[in-house]
């Protein structure tokens, strides 16, 4: 289970952290993401890390979004800096280990003045 927290209404040029929180005893070895479904749009990847803490980022975000993780609280981190009116959107957290998938049920990030 992924349950996501930190959505919220914030103004351009500002900044949000996101949080998902997993269960179970996979998590170290995931591959961990997050993508975003804004209205009328396809669900997009945003970021993701692996187990080794690689990371990689859609390029609209690259340089504004950071993804992290902790392994010790099985929770995986999204800071958004400098957002824009383009990154509102539900934001997903996603958990893949081999042929296992995970799906958070998402938490709405709008960025408007």
């Amino acid at each position: 289970q992924l349950v996501e927290s930190g959505g919220d209404l914030v103004q351009p040029g500002g900044f949000l952290r996101l949080s998902c929180a997993a269960s179970g005893s996979i998590f170290s070895a995931s591959v961990m993401a997050w993508y975003r479904q804004a209205p009328g749009k396809q669900r997009e990847l945003v970021a993701y890390i692996t187990s080794g803490h690689v990371t990689n980022y859609t390029e609209s975000v690259q340089g504004r979004f950071f993804i992290s993780r902790d392994n010790a609280k099985n929770t995986v981190y999204l800071q958004m800096n400098s957002l824009k009116p383009e990154d509102t959107a539900v934001y997903y957290c996603y958990e893949a280990l081999g042929s296992l998938r995970y799906w958070g049920q998402g938490t709405q990030v709008t960025v408007s003045s």
